[in-house]
């Protein structure tokens, strides 16, 4: 029902947005970085988003160059587990990658999602220009303003820092194991409620 709700009061608000931004040249690509809990998770909601040409999981945030699975883990790092998305703003727009990103984890629990506790589940939205800073910051404002979770929401926006590509055994791990229990239990359902929520924004 959230995720409905999350359309609903972002559409006004993202047509203002639209027509504030410049338009990308044609074919031309951006990037955006999302951590929203397991990259597993966020990895396979946005590999089904028509215009997302890849998406990759790896680390942001942190302190410590190259780190690993292991070490992130930890929490000790400071990196959050996030994903990578290079896209076409002509076939979906920075604003509609954020309308999926706040439908489909909870923004209000900080370092948690779920049963996954740690400063590397944490929500966080990492900019590449300011145009993409002030309409993160906008649309949380709308989502707020209009009550639309239970809590206030705790979504860090900061500037995109160096990320790191996780191990290869992490890309594509939802594609490549869609019957390993987590992702039966946690990342298919989220995956499923994208097919059945953004349906014109499938690919």
């Amino acid at each position: 029902m959230t995720a409905y709700v999350v359309r609903l009061v972002l559409a006004g608000a993202i047509m203002m947005m639209n027509s504030g931004l410049a338009a990308a040249a044609e074919g031309e690509l951006a990037k955006a970085t999302f951590a929203g809990g397991c990259f597993w998770c966020t990895e396979a909601v946005y590999a089904q988003i028509k215009g997302v040409q890849s998406v990759t999981s790896g680390y942001i945030g942190g302190k410590n160059p190259n780190p690993t699975y292991q070490q992130v883990c930890t929490g000790q790092t400071g990196h959050a587990e996030a994903v990578e998305i290079e896209y076409d703003p002509q076939q979906v727009p920075y604003e509609k990658l954020l309308e999926v990103f706040f439908s489909t984890h909870d923004p209000t629990t900080k370092n948690r999602q779920g049963a996954d506790v740690g400063t590397q589940y944490r929500s966080g939205v990492f900019y590449h220009d300011d145009a993409q800073k002030k309409t993160a910051e906008e649309v949380i404002a709308k989502l707020d303003g209009a009550k639309v979770f239970p809590g206030k929401i705790v979504t860090e926006v900061t500037p995109a820092s160096t990320f790191y590509p996780a191990e290869k055994y992490h890309q594509d791990y939802f594609a490549n194991n869609p019957f390993q229990p987590y992702c039966q239990a946690v990342v298919s359902p989220k995956v499923d409620k994208v097919r059945k929520v953004f349906k014109d924004l499938l690919k």
